[in-house]
């Protein structure tokens, strides 16, 4: 049997969807509050269970009869208020469920990480797993974590629990709902005229999810993969999406200290309102960073081809429409 974690996530939700049609028997962990997925709901082939990365004793309980455990659960904040949370979820708990299962004796362990634990490249290089992660003053609290998550699981590959990562761009699809790349969507549907001068890496979740259950499936261990499809500029992509949804393409290059500026005024409304406030320092950094990604690791191992950036922006917009 198979455990995922995460699964009522947007790419946990879609590994489990697979997984059912590959015939795998599944356990999926949630919380006592997650809403089940669209997708997933009133299937009863799957065996919920209620537990929580920081309680030990919760995975201990969920783990018996596992062979395999897809790690998709993750905290993801750019909010400084929530970085110890995120920490104590993204670490301290990547830490509980691989000691559970070094315990239980699991056969084969995937981290879910991200490209944000993977290094920066010199110019004009594409990014790729050699480049190594550096802690510096730039780097933000959720990259932190992923890159001090991935070294809990090579402790625990060095330990004897076969292990394999992977480092996912920015995952798209049409039920991303409104959050995360789903959240892009949204506003650019709503009219969007501005866009920041940066690039960086695209993957369908079919694809991340596909490559994942191929990989688990695999003689690979105890090595880390980069998934991403194509690299698009910020610009290209809100090009792309507005024009699908019939909107006008932002026309507008934004400035860092436009978007600064942006950032101090959405505080003060945070701190007037009350409401979360999800432009951060982190979230202006990057969005004027080029980050491209090599995807010639896993395309090699796996003998994988990608879905077209453009063909899942299409599909996405056409989806959002219908429900």
């Amino acid at each position: 049997m198979v455990l995922v974690t995460g699964a009522t996530g947007f790419l946990g939700s879609e590994l489990v969807r697979q997984l059912l049609l590959n015939g795998e028997k599944v356990r999926a962990l949630k919380r006592d509050s997650s809403v089940i997925p669209h997708i997933l709901k009133n299937d009863e082939r799957i065996e919920w269970v209620n537990a929580d990365l920081l309680d030990y004793y919760s995975l201990e309980d969920a783990i018996g009869g596992i062979t395999k455990v897809y790690h998709c659960a993750a905290m993801i904040s750019f909010l400084q208020k929530e970085k110890k949370q995120m920490m104590k979820i993204n670490v301290e708990g990547t830490i509980n469920l691989l000691n559970v299962c070094i315990a239980a004796h699991v056969q084969k362990f995937l981290h879910v990480s991200s490209v944000a634990a993977v290094g920066d490249s010199k110019k004009g290089e594409l990014i790729n797993e050699d480049h190594h992660w550096e802690f510096e003053s730039g780097q933000s609290s959720y990259s932190v974590s992923k890159y001090e998550s991935e070294m809990e699981v090579f402790r625990a590959s060095a330990e004897g629990l076969n292990a394999v990562i992977v480092n996912p761009s920015i995952i798209i699809g049409i039920n991303a709902g409104s959050e995360g790349s789903g959240q892009l969507f949204e506003t650019i549907k709503n009219g969007l005229s501005y866009y920041p001068d940066g690039s960086f890496g695209y993957v369908d979740v079919q694809d991340v999810a596909s490559a994942m259950i191929d990989l688990m499936n695999s003689d690979i261990s105890n090595q880390r993969f980069i998934i991403s499809a194509e690299n698009w500029t910020y610009r290209d992509v809100f090009t792309e999406i507005a024009t699908q949804f019939g909107q006008k393409p932002p026309k507008i290059a934004l400035k860092p200290w436009m978007m600064n500026l942006a950032r101090y005024g959405k505080s003060i409304l945070s701190y007037l309102t009350g409401k979360n406030n999800n432009f951060s320092r982190d979230t202006v950094r990057s969005a004027f960073k080029k980050q491209n990604y090599s995807n010639e690791k896993i395309k090699e191992a796996l003998n994988l081809e990608f879905r077209s950036v453009k063909e899942s922006i299409a599909e996405i917009c056409k989806n959002y429409y219908t429900n």
